[in-house]
């Protein structure tokens, strides 16, 4: 049977996906940042282990990259991520949020990708998926604001874009993934789509990738977003 691993995977799209790929019969290692979170993953029926794995603390993802070590990974979701304040007036930034932003964010994908790597190498399937936003696309900000979260996910998406190039010999596609404006805790009520819609959708875009795919930053719908 195939295996994803999921961070992030115990609230909104995370624990979505969990769900989606334990109902379709995959094998699901779904990570959280404390064991608080395990509760709600523990409750999807199907092939679920729930991992507690904070993406900001480098000594856990070394220990479950050791645990699944011999673990062949089919799909590494890269879920987890932070918003920071909301409101971020300029001449107001809080940089101790920042800094948390930028470890949560990027430097969390980025040792994820160094410790499960191999993992993903040996699978069938060999894909890695970013969850970013369309607010890092510095073509589309006209609007401002948001410092901490945009600047977090512009450079997820030069490290997912970098990773493409650098983990292509191995066979492994990487894409990066907008899931649209989701009624979850961090998009807030007033969303235009659920977490089931969102991660169907990102599913099939994952499921359809391909190495000519490899960097692509992609809208929940499948077109293209410009950097």
């Amino acid at each position: 049977m195939p295996t994803v691993l999921i961070t992030g995977a115990n609230r909104g799209i995370g624990l979505e996906f969990a769900r989606q790929y334990a109902t379709d019969g995959w094998r699901v290692f779904a990570t959280c940042r404390s064991g608080d979170g395990l509760g709600d993953i523990g409750m999807i029926e199907g092939d679920v282990e729930g991992l507690v794995m904070d993406v900001a603390d480098h000594g856990q993802i070394d220990a479950v990259a050791g645990r699944l070590h011999n673990e062949p990974i089919d799909v590494l979701v890269q879920n987890a991520g932070v918003m920071g304040p909301r409101r971020q007036p300029f001449g107001g930034t809080d940089y101790r949020e920042w800094e948390t932003a930028m470890r949560v964010n990027v430097f969390g994908p980025m040792k994820v990708a160094e410790a499960f790597a191999a993992q993903v190498g040996r699978s069938e399937q060999k894909r890695m998926a970013f969850i970013s936003s369309r607010l890092a696309s510095m073509t589309e900000n006209t609007s401002g604001a948001y410092f901490i979260y945009r600047s977090s996910k512009a450079a997820l998406n030069a490290v997912a874009k970098s990773l493409s190039i650098n983990l292509a010999g191995a066979g492994i596609t990487s894409i990066i993934l907008h899931p649209g404006w989701v009624r979850t805790r961090m998009g807030g009520p007033d969303g235009n789509l659920d977490p089931a819609e969102s991660v169907s959708a990102l599913r099939k875009l994952i499921a359809q990738s391909s190495p000519a795919d490899n960097g692509r930053f992609l809208n929940v719908d499948g077109a293209e977003i410009p950097w």
